[in-house]
């Protein structure tokens, strides 16, 4: 006979809903995968979803019910938000429950103090959901990868901002029109600024950066910048030059530390993670023995964020037949093992640059800026220049760098746009080759 493992869930949002959904659906498959007779049996939910039948299942609307709740072995947080989320959290550790979560932003800014407070209370925090929705990206970095030394990793982490990329790019429109239309769709929200401005993407990075360098998180140190300034101008332009304009979250090991940034970046078309579009994310990541690794899928939604959900249920379920001593710790590194690394400043990152600045039409002003560049040893390795329209007196120039530290490029901007010939701010896209 198959040991129940008892599970509270909190939250009966989209998540939630998905969740309950999978458990009842492929009851006898997952109880086969785990070991274990897997029962709800209580659901904090401030109000019901219609979108899942709780029929025959105790609901409650005060939720630390559920992680006070005696006879809960697992408490799934589907709440969201950090304040309520983190109490709810610690109130179900300091109870002796495993917790399973999807929420991001609560482990990105809190996950050093709830992970020090699982160990210390001998339970489980699982977080697979918490980043690329049913891509199993964290087993795949935590286990999969665990014979490799992971040289750097780039994800496309937000659907959100690669919607609206790929809609700039296939049909030509502006970020604005766009924006209001996966607002209408349901994949931004009313306020899109955690999509577009970087926000989301920085809280799995960060997660992801963790688990891959054995390092603490640290959101406060990732360097983050939005899609909000990408013209379609430019998305045309890079797919001219024979790339494509993505929005990466990057970890990097560099010489002198690791590079924790989000940004729009421009890579080549030919690479298979700059055909991933519309709300579908990917996480590229290389290690020293496998070398590069594609993982794809859906990075949102009720049943795809929910597979990862069960999936950590069914591993929870393993662990509680398991040596406690022996279980994997949460980022898959033991305590003594989480170091911090010295984070760079952006400033000190290198890569190479897409630039676009808009010249007057006259003689030796391209010879100007490559003097520019080349006083902060700066290369141009491709071109764009074309001829004025009818009836303006400006010609829009584009160039793709070397490789070279941010700082330096930015002084030779400030340069360049201090040239009376450069009539408007010089657009900056970094490039990477991501091989």
């Amino acid at each position: 006979m198959l040991k129940p493992v008892r599970v509270g869930i909190c939250g009966l949002g989209t998540v939630g809903s998905g969740t309950v959904n999978i458990l009842k659906r492929n009851k006898s498959l997952i109880d086969a995968r785990a070991g274990s007779d897997i029962q709800i049996i209580q659901i904090g939910a401030r109000r019901d979803n219609p979108h899942c039948d709780t029929s025959g299942y105790a609901i409650t609307r005060d939720i630390f019910e559920v992680a006070n709740n005696p006879d809960v072995d697992v408490l799934v947080e589907l709440i969201g938000g950090t304040t309520v989320a983190k109490e709810l959290v610690l109130t179900a550790i300091n109870n002796g429950k495993h917790v399973i979560t999807a929420n991001k932003a609560l482990i990105a800014h809190y996950g050093n103090e709830i992970f020090a407070a699982a160990k210390a209370k001998g339970v489980t925090v699982a977080f697979e959901a918490a980043v690329a929705g049913g891509i199993p990206i964290i087993k795949a970095i935590r286990e999969g990868l665990a014979a490799n030394r992971i040289e750097w990793l780039a994800g496309i982490i937000n659907g959100t901002g690669n919607f609206i990329l790929t809609e700039m790019r296939d049909k030509g429109r502006a970020f604005e029109d766009v924006l209001k239309e996966a607002q209408a769709l349901g994949y931004a929200e009313a306020d899109p600024t955690f999509d577009v401005e970087g926000i989301d993407a920085a809280h799995k990075l960060v997660i992801l950066a963790s688990l891959a360098f054995g390092i603490p998180l640290e959101i406060n140190k990732v360097f983050t910048e939005g899609i909000t300034k990408i013209a379609s101008a430019d998305v045309a332009y890079a797919e001219e030059l024979g790339y494509r304009i993505k929005n990466l979250g990057i970890a990097r090991r560099a010489a002198k530390g690791i590079e924790l940034r989000v940004h729009p970046t421009l890579i080549p078309a030919k690479r298979l993670i700059a055909n991933v579009d519309g709300v579908m994310n990917a996480v590229l990541v290389k290690g020293d023995a496998v070398g590069p690794t594609l993982y794809y899928g859906a990075g949102a939604g009720a049943e795809p964020t929910g597979s990862s959900v069960v999936s950590d249920i069914v591993d929870v379920a393993r662990t509680l037949t398991a040596d406690p001593e022996h279980r994997v710790p949460c980022l898959g590194f033991g305590a003594d093992f989480v170091i911090e690394q010295p984070i760079l400043p952006i400033d000190e990152v290198e890569t190479a640059y897409y630039l676009r600045m808009s010249a007057v039409d006259k003689p030796g002003v391209l010879s100007k800026v490559a003097t520019i560049l080349s006083d902060y040893g700066i290369s141009i390795e491709a071109m764009i220049q074309k001829e004025a329209k009818e009836g303006e007196s400006d010609v829009p120039l584009i160039l793709l760098t070397n490789r070279v530290q941010e700082k330096r490029l930015r002084d030779a901007i400030s340069r360049i746009e201090s040239l009376d010939s450069i009539n408007a701010p010089v657009v900056r896209i970094r490039v990477e080759a991501l091989k």
